[in-house]
């Protein structure tokens, strides 16, 4: 049997899941976090909305989702939305819901993706205030790091796969051009996978951290080359040491 062909990626999003409840809450934050503009709203219950920048095109949108805190997960842009659901399915995807041009679907590990028709989008927002947000993190448990590892990368060959900086990251970055990148962190403890958005801020974090805290988030715990807050609708999110122009590591 032949092997479904790959469609590239045209574009990446960054999509920020939030309860109903902080639906605006959130879309207000993430838009002065990114100095953009809400869209109006779309769906069938008002549950989408676009962060629109300025002389470029948008990279975030924001969703009212169920219960909890939200998370986060990309939506890739292609071409061709039926060959790029059906390589997905070969890889170990699961189907979640199929609409019309448009599907949302699951890795191996449970971790919500979806894929959608490119509308031209080429223009990447600029550095915000010394920050970019450029990554969907995706927390992974033990027993399922290695497999998530092979879907990502055999999903996205056109990508590049590498180790990250520590032995709990994997890499899987676009090519150059596109906003949205993808970090694969293994945890270390069997809990259901998650994801979460992470920002590029090197070289200042302390300034952005600042920023963020005048516009309504909560600082939560600050490590050797991240800090982790929490924005004003509950949901956890990174501030990393990554330069915010090319997203590559602080010098050493």
């Amino acid at each position: 049997m032949s092997q479904p062909s790959r469609t590239p990626v045209r574009w990446t999003y960054a999509f920020v899941d939030r309860p109903a409840g902080n639906f605006e809450r959130a879309c207000a934050f993430w838009a002065a976090v990114t100095d953009t503009a809400r869209s109006e709203l779309r769906g069938d219950d008002d549950e989408f909305a676009t962060l629109l920048p300025e002389g470029a095109d948008a990279c975030v949108k924001v969703q009212a989702v169920g219960d909890g805190t939200g998370g986060a997960h990309p939506d890739f842009c292609v071409e061709d939305v039926e060959g790029f659901v059906a390589a997905a399915l070969d890889s170990g995807a699961r189907t979640v819901a199929a609409h019309d041009g448009w599907a949302v679907l699951r890795s191996p590990a449970g971790q919500l993706f979806c894929a959608v028709p490119w509308h031209g989008e080429s223009v990447r927002p600029r550095v915000v205030a010394g920050s970019r947000l450029d990554q969907v993190s995706i927390d992974i448990p033990p027993s399922a790091y290695d497999a998530e590892v092979a879907f990502w990368s055999g999903l996205l060959p056109d990508w590049t796969s590498r180790p990250g900086s520590l032995p709990e990251f994997h890499v899987v970055a676009p090519p150059p051009g596109l906003p949205v990148r993808i970090l694969l962190q293994r945890l270390g403890e069997e809990r259901p996978v998650s994801a979460h958005l992470d920002l590029a801020c090197g070289p200042d974090i302390d300034a952005v951290r600042a920023r963020h805290e005048r516009l309504g988030a909560r600082f939560v715990a600050a490590h050797p080359h991240w800090t982790v807050l929490r924005d004003p609708a509950g949901a956890l999110y990174c501030l990393t040491g990554r330069d915010a122009e090319t997203g590559g590591l602080p010098p050493a």
